[in-house]
């Protein structure tokens, strides 16, 4: 299904990838939608920052599945303000770990069933299943699991994606990291009744309390990259150091040169 048939929201390109303009409310809101309605097509939600986009530029197959999915949301400032200030779209920070909160919120009238795939280990997965049914009561997690550090065999991806089904999940949290976990929802979106699986990387470790998030302040002002090179500094110095530079002169090459089009000038509609 191509961007333009499911997009909820106008979407304009960076780099070589359709982003979603969309407010984080209105995401959150269109995702409880589409999970409480069984009839409509199955749906991918991927979460990108910089960093994203320059796995796309490295990895045709990643990008395809960015453009191919129902919303790739901005969760970075940087994408924000291209979206506001360039495609002139009311673009807002769809952070990972809020919209995760926002639909798990949200989702409890609407009675959604969420299943968790993904974390460090079994430890990371218990504690955000408790953490997030002490934190919204009534919430409904029919499932969990900590996939192997390999990637799965055929029969694995049919196992587990029997197992998804028999759960009855409305949403499938994924929670093994960029570009993993947009590769694996490729996969196993035709395997899944599922009707709505959503990427969010570290929200997992946020939310289970392993991993500190940067104050909203540092968020606010773009420099949560800053207060994330600090805490884990040899796993993420190259994606900072050396990548946020390069997304600079990508994007600039790209406004300048017109090249793969102006900022704003490709869009879909809803």
């Amino acid at each position: 299904m191509s961007p333009a048939a499911a997009a909820p929201f106008p979407r304009f390109r960076v780099l070589d990838v359709f982003l979603t303009g969309a407010r984080p409310a209105d995401a959150v809101g269109a995702i409880v939608a589409r999970a409480s309605d069984r009839s409509a097509p199955g749906a991918s939600v991927c979460v990108f920052a910089a960093d994203s986009l320059l796995k796309c530029r490295d990895d045709p197959r990643l990008a395809a599945i960015a453009n191919g999915s129902w919303m790739t949301l901005c969760d970075g400032m940087p994408l924000v303000l291209l979206g506001r200030l360039a495609a002139h779209l009311p673009v807002g920070r769809c952070y990972g770990p809020d919209v995760m909160l926002g639909v798990l919120d949200r989702g409890r009238a609407a009675g959604l069933r969420h299943y968790f795939y993904g974390g460090a280990d079994e430890e990371t997965s218990r504690l955000l299943q408790e953490r997030m049914e002490a934190r919204f009561p009534g919430l409904l997690v029919v499932g969990r699991e900590v996939p192997p550090f390999r990637p799965p065999t055929e029969a694995e991806r049919r196992e587990t994606a029997a197992r998804i089904d028999a759960s009855g999940a409305d949403v499938v949290w994924v929670g093994i990291g960029t570009p993993k976990q947009d590769f694996w929802m490729g996969d196993m979106r035709p395997l899944l009744k599922a009707p709505v699986l959503v990427a969010v990387g570290a929200a997992f470790a946020f939310h289970a309390g392993r991993v500190p998030q940067a104050p909203p302040w540092m968020r606010r002002c773009c420099l949560e990259w800053l207060y994330r090179l600090c805490a884990e500094p040899r796993r993420l110095w190259r994606r900072y150091l050396l990548g946020n530079p390069r997304f600079v002169a990508l994007v600039l090459r790209q406004i300048l040169t017109r090249r793969p089009g102006p900022l704003g000038e490709l869009r879909t509609e809803p």
